[in-house]
């Protein structure tokens, strides 16, 4: 049995934590974490778990908890476990972190998008990007794993076979994403008030939002060059969901008879295919049928499509997913399988809740 521990518990990200875990038919956690209801019932704060979390909240002490579990959830704010990771305490326990710590592999990038001073830098390099469908087997031997972010995950997936097999320029790469409320996270925000957000959709972080220079970091490493992307998030007035819309203008690639030409459709599906056609979590929609945020709500499940613009030379693809599970929670649950040993849907065979 995987003892695990989750520091940040009462967030959004940590309650769900709390609930795929509860399906695991070989994990207990054993701690649960959270600054802001220390000493608190757990089912106080999340009335759906009432009677089936007895925990009451204890404080984030990090190296407390490491003496007592296999595995470490930090579903904490950026910053947190930067500050409190020290040698001893990967020896003891792996660590998969929600927050952006430890995502991105030059410090000075990091301080630039989320100015803060990061206190642990000597361990970036061997943290592991858990992105699990490009770095599964990286994840498994893994003492610390960052787990990605929800916009990322969507947009690097929904990209990523057209950049790694250059059938796109990806100097033209543009990304239009929206998400639900839920993925501010549970802190009070006038912004984020029902009365702001119901009947109404709106930009935020425009050229300039946190999660630009993850998915640049990590489409680079497929290109094998580095890139820059054009990025442009909304909120949309939904609890849950992650909606991307990205866009790209084809890049001449060799034919069959070996004359260059634009990437058929056909072969644009074989690329999505050839990386993503026996994954358990990606969903390859059929022709024409566009991804939908109700469709993968409560899931796993990363729905995918992409559609050949031959008018004007680019491709339109798309991704949906839910912000809380493949976006955060389920990916980490995801990951520890990796690194237990564990079979890797264990806990996340969840069917998508409708309607």
């Amino acid at each position: 049995m995987i003892k695990a521990g989750i520091i940040g518990a009462t967030g959004y990200a940590g309650g769900e934590l709390v609930r795929l875990l509860l399906g695991h038919r070989n994990v207990s956690v054993k701690w649960l974490g959270s600054k802001s209801y220390i000493e608190k019932r757990y089912a106080d704060v999340y009335r759906n778990l009432f009677t089936l979390v007895e925990d009451t909240c204890l404080d984030d002490n990090l190296a407390k908890l490491a003496e007592q579990v296999d595995v470490i959830f930090t579903a904490t704010p950026q910053g947190y476990l930067a500050s409190v990771l020290t040698e001893e305490i990967v020896s003891k326990v792996r660590i998969v972190d929600l927050s952006a710590d430890f995502r991105l592999k030059d410090v000075s990038v990091y301080e630039a998008w989320y100015k803060i001073a990061h206190k642990s830098p000597q361990f970036i390099e061997e943290a592991v990007y858990g992105l699990c469908e490009l770095n599964r087997e990286r994840v498994r031997s893994a003492r610390l794993v960052a787990n990605p972010g929800c916009y990322t995950t969507c947009s690097i997936l929904a990209a990523y076979p057209l950049v790694k097999e250059g059938l796109i320029d990806v100097d033209t790469l543009i990304f239009d994403a929206k998400s639900g409320t839920s993925g501010a996270g549970r802190g009070a925000k006038t912004p984020n008030l029902f009365c702001e957000v119901n009947e109404n959709m709106k930009a935020y972080g425009v050229a300039e939002h946190r999660h630009t220079p993850e998915i640049e970091e990590q489409l680079s490493y497929a290109a094998g060059r580095e890139l820059k992307i054009s990025f442009t998030p909304h909120l949309a007035p939904m609890n849950r969901g992650i909606l991307v819309t990205g866009y790209a203008s084809l890049k001449q690639a060799r034919q069959e008879d070996g004359s260059m030409a634009l990437p058929s459709k056909k072969q644009i599906r074989a690329a999505y295919e050839k990386y993503y056609g026996n994954e358990a979590f990606i969903r390859l929609l059929d022709e024409g049928v566009w991804p939908e945020t109700k469709w993968v709500e409560g899931s796993n499940y990363v729905d995918l499509n992409v559609k050949v613009d031959e008018r004007v030379g680019r491709v339109v693809f798309m991704g949906a997913l839910d912000n809380l599970v493949k976006g955060a929670a389920g990916q980490a649950v995801q990951n520890m399988n990796l690194m237990f040993g564990e079979e890797e849907a264990e806990g996340l065979k969840l069917v998508p809740l409708f309607p």
